[in-house]
């Protein structure tokens, strides 16, 4: 028996690219009829360390990507972010983060950056990750072709 369920919350992988920006529009336009909720989501981690090594201008990686984050939900909707969108910057590999994020929400919307060819024909390691692991539909968006 299929079950209709009310779809909520709508999670966006963003990395800052053309195709996650496509994938917040696109969640955007999911979102609007269902009166979801949109949570444009980033992540950042630190650079392993190796023997104690530590390289010169390797901080502040939070502030770059909650700059990322910022600057591609301006992309996405203009100078004025809709009220049912959110964004939030999460610490942590973003396989693992969105995995995780999967087992709240109704939807997982991930940008692909294929760039043509045989290439163009595989998903990214985090896309294929979250087709396989997520605990909710996921809807891998193309990056829309320029002519």
């Amino acid at each position: 028996m299929n079950e209709v369920r009310d779809v909520r919350t709508i999670v966006v992988g963003v990395d800052g690219s053309d195709a996650s920006v496509e994938a917040l529009r696109h969640a955007q336009g999911l979102a609007v009829p269902l009166s979801a909720h949109v949570v444009a989501l980033a992540c950042w981690d630190y650079p392993p360390v190796y023997d104690g090594y530590v390289a010169v201008g390797i901080d502040d990686f939070d502030v770059r990507a909650g700059e990322i984050l910022a600057e591609a939900v301006a992309k996405a909707f203009g100078p004025e972010t809709p009220g049912n969108v959110e964004a939030r910057l999460v610490q942590g590999h973003p396989r693992h983060v969105l995995i995780e994020e999967s087992k709240s929400a109704d939807m997982l919307v991930l940008g692909r950056r294929g760039r043509g060819g045989f290439g163009g024909l595989l998903l990214g390691s985090v896309s294929s990750a979250c087709v396989a692991h997520a605990h909710c539909p996921v809807l891998v968006v193309h990056t829309p072709e320029t002519k």
